[in-house]
């Protein structure tokens, strides 16, 4: 009876020892904490210039939402246009690159909070010895602990919430790379197809210019012009037809690029010649657009969510100077002979604390990490800077090619009623044939500038749709911190 007692004192004096180990442990660790500066103020967003509204505001107002839908490009009214970007999307390598990287940033969410559980290793073991005049010895072991580091602080719940962070921007990061392969597309299938009215009207020209030059040729033989007449306009045709076969060039290397655009090897696909003006419409961009279509940028919410995730890690840094507090925990079993290896037990528990009072490297990291927060914000900024900039050069752009198409199409229409009343002379005899064709090649020129033109209000309009976000949703980064 006196030995049952005996025991149990045992075990309670061991239970009462561990307890106020911890507590003692405890104690020390927070008076320890006292003493160290680990205050995080509220996030804010880093300041920026305030822009309430574009230089060329028009109209009133209109709201966010409403300005632009997150399938913008089918605005263009061209269904192989949007054949053309549902490829993209399924096939782009570089958005796919940016897929993985979620998948990546979200798995080392629980690798990050993996360091607030228990660790637990087991292992086993025989060690056989024989020393001379000695008989040979054999042992076999089995052990296993338990370890477990108390996040008492919340220092792996800051590092958690900078990966959540993370995840976030990763997420923008995509919808950027969305964004900008779409943009690509259609700016290149619309280059492609200015190319393909380029080249039909480039094939015009030079035919006209090969009939003058017959003309000249005949009226050199006649004593009416000189020889050197005959050889300009030769030189002129020389110079059109490098154009043309720079055009064709063009037309294969945007080709190319739309290839890997879609995610086919260059040179395996073909777009059909087309034309652009026949193909696709100008949309039309509402004015009064809100400075507030910023918010959508992913560029501009990854840069943000960045500028958090160096918030949290500073927090964890400074955490970090804190105690920490360890349970351990271990027990295993070793004998002579295997059989008898599961007879007798050893087990044991010790509590530790940690105070890292000469660590010159975690206060160095708690300096670093608010160093890489400036970076952090200064990126933000710029991020946001570039955006405004993005979208006064669009909207300057847009405006001005508007207005220059008003005066290409007023000159192409005025050539071409020049034209006519030409070709009506010519059957009056009043003219000469020569004249007629100078005339078709003045006009031609001009459909060409109208026709640039076509195509550059069709990339303007990407280009903005581009800088005020696509569509996407805006995305409130300090309410994310609050589901934090």
């Amino acid at each position: 009876m006196s030995a049952l007692l005996s025991s149990v004192r045992q075990r309670y004096f061991r239970r009462t020892s561990a307890l106020r180990s911890v507590c003692a442990a405890t104690v020390c660790a927070l008076s320890l904490s006292a003493c160290i500066d680990v205050s995080m103020p509220d996030y804010k967003r880093p300041d920026t210039p305030a822009k309430a509204s574009w230089s060329d505001q028009k109209g009133s107002p209109v709201s966010a939402a409403a300005t632009i839908e997150p399938d913008w490009w089918k605005g263009f009214h061209d269904p192989y246009l949007d054949t053309l970007i549902a490829k993209a999307i399924a096939g782009n390598f570089d958005i796919k690159v940016l897929a993985a990287r979620i998948d990546v940033a979200g798995t080392q969410i629980g690798e990050a909070g993996a360091g607030a559980l228990p660790t637990m290793d087991i292992g086993a073991g025989a060690s056989f010895e024989k020393t001379t005049h000695q008989t040979f010895s054999k042992q076999y072991n089995l052990a296993t602990q338990v370890n477990w580091d108390i996040d008492i602080w919340g220092k792996v719940e800051k590092g958690v919430q900078a990966q959540k962070a993370e995840f976030h921007a990763s997420e923008a990061d995509w919808r950027a790379g969305y964004l900008e392969l779409v943009s690509n597309v259609s700016s290149t299938y619309f280059q492609i197809l200015q190319f393909d009215d380029q080249i039909e009207q480039q094939q015009k020209t030079l035919e006209t210019n090969r009939q003058i030059l017959a003309i000249y040729d005949g009226q050199r033989r006649n004593g009416l012009v000189p020889q050197t007449q005959v050889l300009r306009q030769q030189a002129e045709i020389n110079r059109l037809t490098n154009q043309l076969l720079d055009l064709r060039r063009s037309r294969a290397l945007a080709n190319n690029a739309l290839c890997t655009l879609i995610g086919v090897p260059a040179g395996e696909f073909q777009m059909p010649k087309g034309h652009l003006q026949q193909r696709v419409q100008l949309p039309s961009v509402p004015d009064g657009l809100p400075a507030q279509l910023l918010a959508r940028r992913p560029d501009v919410v990854a840069a943000e969510f960045r500028v958090l995730e160096a918030y949290d890690l500073v927090g964890q840094a400074k955490l970090a100077q804190l105690p920490t507090i360890s349970l351990t925990g271990h027990a295993g079993t070793a004998s002579f002979a295997l059989t008898d290896l599961l007879k007798s037990f050893t087990y044991g528990f010790m509590p530790s604390i940690n105070i890292p009072l000469l660590d010159p490297g975690v206060r160095a990291h708690v300096k670093v990490t608010k160093a890489q927060s400036t970076v952090a914000e200064q990126q933000y900024r710029v991020a946001v800077m570039g955006a405004f900039e993005e979208v006064e050069n669009a909207l300057v752009n847009l405006n001005s090619h508007k207005q220059q198409r008003v005066e290409l199409e007023q000159e192409a229409s005025r050539l071409q009623i020049v034209a006519d009343q030409i070709q009506s002379q010519l059957r009056l005899g009043v003219v000469s044939q020569l004249e007629v064709f100078e005339t078709e090649r003045t006009l031609l020129e001009a459909q060409q500038e109208l026709l640039a033109n076509h195509q550059q209000i069709l990339s303007d309009t990407v280009l903005l749709y581009k800088a005020l976000g696509g569509g996407w949703p805006s995305v409130d980064v300090q309410a994310q911190v609050k589901e934090h």
